[in-house]
């Protein structure tokens, strides 16, 4: 069987969740992102055998098991990262013909196409998000606020302030994912690689944030700690990748002895080709319309659209139907003495417009 260095975190992230998961997130792409799903004062890791339960479920290789049952609080901590990145991969594809339905996973993963790279930076930049977030909230035992030179982990901590800790989290996922086999096998030097742009992509929102103390305001004392950016910011940062995602081929580096992943030059390009940027997404195929029911996904029949920006394109010139329907509404709202407001109910008509068959 051919390497895959990375198909066990993109299957945990976003395909081989158990069927009970699944069903139990009900994703349909119209859910409301929360900043950290899971991740509540009430959020604790749990110990004994209740852990390794939860281990066990989880379909991962038998060295990641290991690695999972030998770290109390990392198997919610992969539950919290599918979560995640399953409705950051939902809400920016939420106007496209892939929508990032849980229907068609299995095959996508085995294709080279944007998308499966997509699922692979998006699977990687939420496990980094997740576990560096879990580490300063103390849901990880082997793992605490980040301890960059300068900051100070017992201040942080009596601040009320503890550091987001990328150091640890980007060192356990390499040794979470394992060596790079694939050295000779295009798809997994180019699922490595999309790997890579997903941990890139969080690492550049990582910002230092101070907070100013003493007496009347003024800055005697300054507590810094390392932030990261809102995980939405990095899935707008790889629909963006996917976007401008680059079609590659193989190249035999000889000095290396190794296949070099290659961007074929466009027609009328003077150059004749470069490797793709580290920050580039790479796929190998030509993605299918998704138009249609596939193996690939279920396909736009039945999809909302909006009349002006994407029933166009969602419906694939199928056209689309028209229904109206009565939306009832908070409305001609006034505060009232002394603690409460109060509405009238209104109902307007609404127009739905959804792509035909």
């Amino acid at each position: 069987m051919r390497p895959q260095p990375a198909l066990a975190l993109a299957g945990l992230c976003l395909l081989a969740l158990p069927a009970a998961a699944a069903s139990y997130f009900g994703l349909t792409g119209r859910e409301v992102l929360t900043p950290f799903p899971g991740l509540g004062t009430a959020a604790a890791p749990a110990q004994g055998g209740a852990h390794l339960k939860q281990c066990d479920l989880l379909k991962l290789s038998r060295r990641q098991k290991q690695l999972c049952r030998r770290e109390p609080g990392l198997a919610e901590t992969l539950r919290d990262a599918a979560h995640l990145g399953l409705l950051e991969c939902q809400f920016q594809f939420r106007h496209e013909r892939w929508n990032c339905s849980l229907e068609g996973r299995t095959g996508l993963l085995k294709r080279g196409f944007k998308e499966t790279a997509f699922l692979y930076a998006v699977s990687s930049a939420a496990l980094t998000h997740t576990l560096a977030r879990a580490c300063s909230a103390g849901r990880m035992e082997r793992c605490t606020c980040d301890d960059s030179p300068g900051l100070e982990s017992r201040q942080a901590w009596q601040w009320g302030v503890c550091g987001d800790n990328l150091k640890y989290s980007t060192k356990f996922l390499s040794n979470f994912l394992g060596s790079k086999r694939g050295n000779k096998d295009l798809r997994a030097r180019a699922d490595a690689h999309n790997t890579h742009v997903g941990i890139k992509a969080v690492k550049s929102g990582l910002r230092t944030t101070c907070k100013c103390h003493g007496v009347s305001g003024s800055c005697a004392v300054r507590t810094c700690w390392k932030q990261l950016s809102p995980f939405r910011e990095t899935g707008q940062v790889l629909k963006l990748r996917y976007d401008s995602a680059v079609k590659v081929s193989s190249a035999t580096n000889e000095a290396l002895g190794r296949l070099e992943l290659w961007a074929p030059s466009r027609q009328g390009s003077p150059t004749k080709g470069l490797a793709p940027r580290s920050g580039d997404l790479v796929y190998m195929e030509d993605s299918p319309s998704f138009c249609r029911p596939s193996k690939y996904s279920p396909g736009t029949a039945g999809r909302v659209c909006s009349r002006e920006a994407s029933c166009s394109s969602l419906c694939c010139g199928r056209g689309y139907d028209t229904q109206s329907r009565l939306v009832a509404f908070s409305c001609h709202c006034q505060v009232q003495w002394c603690c409460y407001v109060e509405c009238q109910q209104c109902v307007q008509e609404e127009l739905v417009y959804t792509c035909k068959h």
